[in-house]
């Protein structure tokens, strides 16, 4: 086992979770050495074709990857891993919101802008893979943004992947929407917090509305343009929202969890041309570490 790889015990979790390997003509390898293999591209940010051959042909490793991206498998095992966790109490549903920018890598950019084909569901059931392959060009260079709500115990609940020079603000809604939880008996997900925190970049009448109209209390602060705007129109501009400082503080828990995802070097540095592919390694991730 190298470092990195998965112990017995990790092992013994994914494999109740893990599908079958995909039929590509010969005899099946091991699960676990493929994700190994899948994983170590993932953790490193090395070229498929630089993969150790102790895991086996690389062509293998990512033929497996592209394949369970198309028909959703990343995301519905990271999707059975919340539920375990919230089936033994672990998730607290106080959800944080925030965002982090990645630096595109220059092999991630050139993927053709016509005709392109996501070969199925992208994450969360969703399918698409955006006309600018969710990479924006800023003075910073070409950059991705990560989109994620994470509950007080460092569950991450919910992804989005979008161009770098995106707005928060815009993709909280979708983020929120992302947001489902299956129950153990069956039904219905559980897509409701009891608590939403952010930073300023989510003060909005908008995001405000939304929350007031899912019945979801929150902890926003009020951005000091729109605090100074409401003062100069005296009573019409209504009372200032309530915030709560010890309660705003809680909010280090998205703040560390984009931390722990960057450890990857495949999520910290964006190498995969398309987004959907970009979306199933921070899956992968989400999953190594869920272990």
């Amino acid at each position: 086992m190298a470092r990195g790889d998965l112990t017995d015990e990790q092992w013994v979790r994914l494999e109740a979770v893990l599908p079958e390997l995909p039929v590509m003509g010969r005899k099946p390898r091991d699960r676990r050495q493929v994700f190994d293999g899948i994983w170590w591209r993932a953790r490193t940010g090395s070229p498929w074709r630089d993969v150790p051959e102790r895991y086996g042909p690389w062509e293998t490793l990512y033929s497996v990857f592209r394949r369970w991206q198309i028909d959703g498998t990343w995301a519905r095992i990271l999707g059975k891993l919340p539920l375990k966790a919230d089936t033994a109490g672990h998730i607290e549903w106080e959800v944080s919101v925030d965002s982090t920018i990645c630096r595109a890598h220059q092999h991630a950019a050139g993927a053709r802008k016509r005709g392109i084909h996501s070969g199925g569901q992208g994450s969360q059931g969703l399918a698409a893979e955006p006309d600018d392959h969710a990479i924006g060009r800023s003075r910073g260079g070409l950059t991705t943004k990560i989109h994620l709500a994470v509950d007080s115990s460092f569950h991450v609940l919910a992804t989005a992947v979008t161009a770098g020079q995106r707005g928060d603000a815009p993709l909280f809604t979708e983020v929120m929407n992302r947001i489902r939880v299956p129950r153990p008996g069956g039904g219905r997900p559980r897509t409701t917090p009891i608590h939403v925190l952010a930073d300023r970049a989510y003060s909005s009448r908008q995001i405000r509305k939304y929350l007031r109209r899912r019945q979801i209390s929150h902890t926003i602060p009020e951005k000091r343009d729109q605090a100074g705007h409401r003062r100069r129109r005296g009573s019409a501009g209504g009372r200032p929202p309530g915030f709560d400082c010890e309660k705003y503080k809680t909010r280090h828990a998205v703040e560390n969890r984009i931390g722990l995802l960057k450890q990857a070097r495949g999520i910290a540095t964006r190498y995969d041309k398309l987004a959907v592919r970009y979306e199933a390694t921070i899956q992968l991730a989400l999953i190594r570490q869920a272990l």
